[in-house]
């Protein structure tokens, strides 16, 4: 399957509305972007703009990430959010955004819920990554990060309670967690197989 940005809006339009509210009482709301760049196919096709987080931050130090963070109170929806977030993690402006649509939230073990935005960011972006938050910014083919037979759940116990999580292998990386489940959720709305 040949995966293209009308494909990626059509399976977007089929999350329920009712998934895409905000976060219970007690939870922080998050935002990341989902950024999709359409390169030729001979470069590899639809890519995900991914980046590692800084080694000196206090939560998911080093690990793979999409952009994105906390909402903030002059943020006037969580699109906004995720789209801010970008721009001062990697330097990518609302300019060189357009939003696909969004996914449904998911908890993290750090007491957020974490909203993700699918958008198409133009392949001539500039990246102006701000060291204090992201180590490095980097792309991804999408279908290989799609593709069921490149994923492994794994498991750990935090705190007594057993934890399953995806875990995809990408030569010298590793994209795992929240980040790894948003792609396993969208890989499900794209009925992606190998």
């Amino acid at each position: 399957m040949s995966l293209t940005l009308e494909h990626i809006v059509a399976a977007l339009t089929r999350v329920p509305r009712d998934t895409l509210s905000l976060s219970p009482e007690g939870l922080r709301d998050s935002a990341v972007l989902v950024p999709l760049v359409d390169r030729p196919a001979e470069a590899g096709g639809l890519q995900v703009l991914l980046t590692r987080r800084a080694n000196h931050l206090r939560h998911h130090a080093g690990q793979i990430a999409f952009p994105g963070g906390a909402r903030e109170h002059a943020d006037p929806d969580l699109a906004t959010t995720a789209i801010r977030e970008t721009y001062e993690e990697v330097g990518v402006p609302h300019s060189k955004i357009r939003l696909l649509g969004a996914m449904p939230g998911y908890q993290t073990v750090t007491g957020f819920i974490m909203h993700p935005y699918v958008a198409a960011v133009t392949p001539d972006y500039q990246m102006n990554i701000d060291r204090n938050e992201v180590d490095e910014a980097f792309e991804i083919p999408l279908a290989h990060l799609l593709s069921p037979g490149n994923r492994q759940l794994k498991h750990r116990h935090l705190d007594g309670v057993r934890r399953e999580f995806y875990v995809i292998p990408y030569r010298q990386r590793v994209v795992w967690g929240a980040t790894a489940r948003v792609l396993v959720d969208l890989a499900g709305l794209l009925d992606f197989y190998d």
